[in-house]
């Protein structure tokens, strides 16, 4: 059987950007006339995605499908470990939940899950023309690298030349690339054919005699210094991103949302629809002195519901939402955050929490229970409230993907699947909301009409401005890589594969 040709991507450290990099390169490669997919063996994030098929897999790795003008598919993602406490991960295995682990015994199942790992790239490469693989964290984690099957170990496999990307940013990206070259072991180490110098800010030329030198040292050639591109508006992989993000007000004149920063916020990629709008400033609040002078409060999705609402009422958080409600400010909350609007929240199997019930904050008449088994499709539906934040969204329809274990049963509907399941519910005056539909915010006619209602409701400005256009926002990025990496090189490694 045919074999594609293989690409690796492996960064210095976390956040050196290699997620983009992969994208670009897909977008890049697609255009040239490959058939080419990304791959991730292991992937450490609570903003998922949800394939046709009902797999889980990471947002990172299905915003690469895209780029690469391919459906999402779990051979991307493999493995997917989703942090429900500091030293506690959800591990997901071809797109299900498998168990909930220490980090420790984590370490433990590596061994068995490497068939796994192995087999998906393999199915991958059977089907492409170019596999491009993005690693994790970095490979010269020597604490664990014996166990290692995400960086070194995947790229030996593959017998996959590697660009070794590092972040001038955060400073000392000379030392950083010299340092992992230096502890990688020399196999390891005669696979990395590239280095690549990330978002730099300023002219390339100060960069001499930088390059000249980093190339004698490791002996490797640089293969690209690419500019800090700014405004690309696509999905973060990593919560680490919304320390970057504003917190200002924005013009009062304006719509002011306030997004509750949970400890374990996930696909919080769901507000990007709404930062991307010229009248609406979002800020990530994580003390009730946040909530001042807003409009709109939303309560995202959580991995772990009740730690997060009893982190609520440690900040002093519920008791704010809650008066704010009372004093009818808007208030939507999605998936977990539309679980903590309800009453009673029941995990009697500790699926989540070692707490077996909690007390929801009550501005909604739902229960929720949580199920072992997790609930993940993409999802199509309408709004079927007609009343106040959903009034003049009332008949749209929307669609979106869900990922929930917990059940919630409601006295009334305001979201209502194709399949006539009940998605979300509002209150009697219809200014608390909620749903279990990730991406309602990118369904643009209703984003549109919400924002519009908070608008006159709230007495302030807003006119639509913006749509989210991720196709041109990849298709920028490739043009970045395009002009900024050694494309001669890289496809030599390619063609050298063929």
């Amino acid at each position: 059987m045919a074999r594609g040709a293989a690409l690796m991507v492996q960064g210095t450290a976390s956040s050196a950007g290699k997620s983009l990099t992969v994208a670009g390169l897909c977008r890049l490669f697609a255009d040239e006339g490959y058939r080419v997919a990304p791959f991730k063996s292991q992937n450490m994030s609570n903003n998922a995605a949800v394939t046709a098929e009902g797999h889980e897999i990471g947002r990172a790795q299905a915003m690469q499908a895209f780029a690469a003008r391919q459906a999402p598919h779990v051979d991307m993602n493999p493995i997917l470990l989703k942090p429900e406490a500091d030293h506690r991960s959800q591990v997901v295995v071809m797109g299900r939940a498998i168990d909930t682990v220490p980090a420790a015994a984590y370490q433990s199942m590596k061994d068995r899950l490497w068939g796994e790992v192995t087999g998906a790239l393999e199915r991958l490469r059977a089907a492409n023309d170019l596999v491009i693989i993005e690693g994790a964290g970095s490979p010269a984690e020597i604490n664990l690298k014996a166990r290692d099957i995400a960086n070194m170990r995947v790229a030996l496999h593959a017998e996959a030349p590697v660009l070794l990307v590092g972040d001038i940013d955060r400073g000392g990206v000379f030392a950083h690339l010299y340092g992992t070259c230096a502890l990688l072991e020399p196999e390891e180490r005669a696979l990395v054919r590239g280095l690549v110098i990330n978002k730099l800010r300023g002219d390339p030329a100060l960069l001499e005699p930088g390059l000249t030198m980093i190339e004698e040292l490791t002996g490797v050639p640089v293969a690209g210094v690419v500019p800090w591109v700014r405004g690309l508006n696509l999905p973060e992989e990593d919560s680490v991103a919304l320390d970057r993000r504003s917190d200002e007000r924005g013009p009062s004149e304006g719509v002011v949302v306030a997004v509750v920063r949970l400890p374990r916020i996930a696909n919080f990629d769901d507000f990007d629809p709404l930062e991307a709008e010229d009248d609406v400033s979002v800020r990530y609040v994580d003390d009730a002195t946040g909530l001042a002078d807003t409009d709109l409060v939303v309560i995202p999705g959580t991995k772990a519901t009740i730690a997060d609402l009893a982190w609520l009422r440690e900040r002093g958080l519920a008791d704010a939402i809650t008066r704010a409600a009372n004093a009818r400010l808007p208030v939507i909350g999605i998936c977990g955050g539309f679980q903590m609007l309800g009453g009673a929240i029941r995990d009697p199997l500790g699926v989540e929490s070692s707490d077996r019930e909690a007390r929801g904050l009550g501005l909604l008449d739902i229960e929720t229970e949580f199920h072992r088994e997790k609930h993940t499709t993409q999802t199509t539906g309408r709004v079927t409230a007609a009343v106040g934040l959903l009034a003049g969204a009332a008949g749209l329809a929307v669609r979106g993907y869900e990922i929930h274990a917990g059940v919630s049963r409601a006295a009334g509907t305001a979201f209502a699947a194709d399949d006539g399941r009940a998605l979300g519910a509002a209150n009697a005056n219809g200014l608390v909301a909620g749903c279990y539909l990730h991406g309602l915010f990118a369904n643009q006619p209703f984003r549109q009409a919400l924002l519009a209602t908070v608008a006159s409701l709230r007495g302030k400005r807003y006119a639509p401005s913006a749509r989210l256009d991720h196709e041109a926002s990849l298709d920028r990025l490739a043009d970045v890589l395009r002009s900024s990496l050694d494309l001669p090189l890289i496809r030599r490694l390619i063609e050298a594969q063929r």
